[in-house]
């Protein structure tokens, strides 16, 4: 039987990108002992690679697709072809952002200041290009990690780091000068997959579900009976994607509905519903939105 060769994110990624997976169809587990997780379709094989390594593997033919951060796409310059975006990073479904940051009392207030200074950075091929493209030259030096305690201790002059609420970094006393980069996790494939029409069609499934388990995230369904005669006041009170859905009941004197509106205005949106007439409401969970 054919499989696809597909990467999974080790790491800060790894936990977050099952759990897309599962939302979408795939129920796959990691074991302790080997970087080959198993996955619950015959036709997926699955290898856990960091995401710093990612494209060069997939672009090599290694795996046949693989997610992996924008970042670590124009890290490395890989030749590969990102299929989707998937915006969810390790706790959230919002861009990580790369940002340049210096001690709270540093004299460096733009990107400028950082002409003859060392910066230290995981992304180093990515800073040192978007430095030179502005003119501006610096010493940009690879961390193995820790870096934000090398600003703090005074062991460069800035770093350039991942962040996605900034609050680790101004609890160490640091400074955001500005941002370089938002990343999000990327759906990459070969050349040579997308050019075999088996694989092709595979990687199209999982960006399809993915994508449509992402759009579910943060929406949920209503349900609910309303009078005929109070449908209008009711329906001005619902967002959807489209119009609600309305049908008649047995008793033609009520009406059921059902719409999909985000979650955060549920609390809200209830009380004013029944207000207006609507009953029996239910909210329950979407998985995907295609």
């Amino acid at each position: 039987m054919r499989q696809l060769k597909l990467g999974i994110p080790k790491g800060s990624l790894e936990s977050a990108t099952i759990a897309l997976f599962g939302q979408a169809g795939w129920t796959i587990s990691p074991h302790s002992r080997n970087y080959f997780p198993t996955i619950d379709d015959s036709e997926i094989g699955c290898a856990l690679v960091r995401s710093q390594e990612m494209a060069p593997y997939v672009a090599n033919g290694t795996l046949d697709a693989g997610l992996t951060g924008l970042d670590w796409i124009l890290e490395t310059e890989a030749d590969v072809v990102e299929i989707a975006e998937l915006s969810y990073s390790k706790s959230s479904d919002r861009a990580a952002r790369w940002v340049l940051i210096v001690q709270g009392d540093s004299p460096i207030r733009a990107l400028e200041d950082l002409a003859g200074k060392r910066i230290a950075t995981e992304l180093v091929g990515f800073t040192r290009r978007y430095l030179a493209e502005r003119g501006i030259e610096a010493t940009v030096e690879f961390s193995w990690g820790a870096t934000e305690a090398k600003v703090v201790e005074g062991l460069v002059d800035a770093a350039v780091e991942i962040t996605e609420t900034g609050s680790t970094i101004r609890a160490h006393g640091l400074r955001i000068v500005c941002d370089l980069l938002r990343t999000t996790t990327r759906l990459i494939a070969s050349r040579a997959a997308l050019a075999d029409p088996w694989k092709q069609a595979k990687i199209e499934q999982i960006a399809l579900l993915s994508r449509a388990a992402l759009a579910a995230r943060n929406k949920v369904a209503l349900k609910m009976n309303v009078p005929a005669a109070r449908i209008d006041p009711v329906v001005r009170l619902l967002p959807s994607l489209h119009a609600p859905t309305v049908s008649h009941l047995y008793d033609r004197d009520w009406l059921a509905l059902e719409t999909v509106v985000d979650s955060g205005q549920v609390r809200d949106l209830i009380p004013r519903l029944t207000a207006a007439g609507a009953q029996g409401i239910l909210e329950y969970e979407l998985k995907k939105i295609v």
